[in-house]
């Protein structure tokens, strides 16, 4: 994916009930927190077994800054 996800005015709405909803929020936050306890090597190893389920079809891009 290139650049951030556009979100709806439904989804930002659903989002925000979500949040101020307690029976939802403590999943995600159990969620959250749990994402963070790994090690930058579980993480690497996480992105490696999971990269044949991405679709990478590069985009071209000409510059004249020589910037990527």
């Amino acid at each position: 994916m290139n650049g951030p996800a556009l979100l709806s005015d439904e989804e930002k709405r659903e989002m925000l009930q979500d949040a101020q909803d307690v029976k939802r929020r403590s999943p995600f936050l159990a969620a959250r927190l749990k994402s963070q306890e790994g090690t930058i090597d579980e993480y690497i190893d996480f992105l490696s077994q999971n990269i044949g389920w991405i679709e990478f079809i590069p985009s071209r891009r000409v510059t004249t800054d020589f910037k990527l």
